[in-house]
């Protein structure tokens, strides 16, 4: 495969990033962000940058999929959890600032398997619980708790603090996990937690957009073209989330997961080859 310089692509044209910035917004406005699964292969293929570099700008395209997919579920229905939201933001800000710091300490074949890792385990719960046979027979913390305030969000920025850290590290804009663990932990509806997650990491990716570009661990250039492309492409995918029915909709997730999980496998196993 003819390789590229980290900021020229295959034509020496900015088209086909941006042709991926729209795909991956409608992937992040679907599923409540994550839209890095779709952007970190696609800059792999179609760049010579490092894996850290990588992970780094779709950092900063993650602020064009937050912006606009929030603001398409806030306004096509309201769909936010501003109570849970409100820990998460605070947390996932917090973590946004400490995740690209690890990343710049972190090899290409543990990044691979830590995505791999959580895209498994985020398809196994949605899949199943699709099929009707919910894991753990349902939230995991029982709605006095979730009720409780001084329970809530505490909770919530501890959990914020943790997908905070890793989305700023690998760039996926951290809808894979915050999603699920809105889902399982405090019982959110799939769709509320779709624009809660995508809420959330509007802050979250600001701050690792700043710290990563003040390391040297994300090109601004191809950052900045797949963000304003990707917008639109959100807002289009918001709309159909919206549309879709919860056991529809966690399955589209949980199958997406599936097929990337298997992608960054078979990258796993060539790196280890060479």
């Amino acid at each position: 495969m003819v390789r590229l310089s980290p900021d020229t692509d295959r034509d020496g044209r900015a088209v086909p990033v941006g042709v991926i910035g729209l795909v991956g917004g409608v992937v992040g406005g679907l599923i409540g962000g994550g839209s890095g699964v779709l952007f970190v292969p696609a800059l792999d293929r179609f760049t010579a940058m490092s894996r850290t570099r990588i992970h780094g700008s779709s950092t900063i395209a993650n602020i064009g999929v937050c912006v606009a997919g929030a603001a398409a579920y806030a306004l096509g229905g309201g769909s936010l959890d501003l109570r849970t939201g409100a820990g998460l933001i605070v947390g996932g800000t917090v973590g946004g600032w400490i995740g690209p710091k690890l990343l710049a300490r972190a090899s290409e074949t543990l990044l691979r398997v830590l995505l791999v890792a959580v895209l498994v385990l985020t398809a196994a719960k949605l899949l199943v619980d699709a099929l009707g046979v919910p894991l753990l027979g349902g939230a995991v913390v029982p709605a006095s708790l979730v009720a409780d305030p001084w329970f809530l969000y505490p909770t919530a920025t501890v959990v914020g603090l943790v997908i905070g850290a890793w989305a700023g590290a690998m760039g996926l804009g951290g809808g894979l996990l915050a999603v699920p663990a809105m889902v399982l932990l405090f019982g959110t509806d799939l769709h509320v937690a779709a624009g809660t997650s995508l809420l959330m990491f509007i802050p979250n990716s600001i701050v690792g957009t700043v710290v990563h570009l003040r390391q040297g661990t994300a090109s601004g250039k191809w950052g900045t073209v797949l963000a304003v492309t990707a917008a639109p492409g959100t807002v289009a995918g918001a709309v159909l989330g919206l549309a879709l029915d919860a056991v529809v909709l966690g399955l589209v997730f949980g199958t997406f997961a599936t097929a990337m999980a298997a992608r960054e496998t078979v990258g796993l196993v060539r790196l280890r080859r060479e």
